[in-house]
């Protein structure tokens, strides 16, 4: 996806979800859902604006496989529960479930290096900034 893959939002990482749970990164604040639940941005603590993007071309599905746990300004610690999706239906409807994890405001930050290369548990880390 060039969005992504030429990191027009910021620089990131992308996760192949294994169970359609997707969990906050951080301790922060909900900035948007997405009213089709397939993204949502948020601000951390250390003020560390993330985009987490479920799937590619997903907001065609208008929010069908998707159920919000979470919602606009609400405050989250890492680990927290944000969105669950039904994967399987969602690759059955024709849509990759890679999904990317952006920080937005990637300029702010000397570097952002993404952890790679291993499975992912709630609470892992998977990006490390440097002011």
């Amino acid at each position: 996806d060039p969005t992504f893959g030429e990191e027009i939002l910021g620089k990131g990482v992308a996760i192949q979800p294994a169970d359609g749970k997707i969990y906050a990164p951080a301790d922060g604040t909900i900035e948007m859902l997405f009213d089709t639940k397939h993204a949502v941005s948020m601000t951390t603590t250390e003020g560390v604006e993330l985009l987490v993007h479920i799937g590619l071309d997903t907001v065609a599905l208008k929010g069908e496989h998707f159920t919000a746990h979470k919602g606009n300004g609400d405050a989250v610690k890492k680990g927290d529960l944000l969105i669950s999706v039904d994967l399987e239906a969602v690759k059955a409807a024709g849509y990759d479930v890679i999904t990317p994890m952006v920080v937005c405001n990637t300029s702010d930050y000397q570097t952002v290096e993404a952890v790679t290369g291993s499975d992912v548990n709630p609470g892992d880390t998977v990006l490390i900034l440097k002011k």
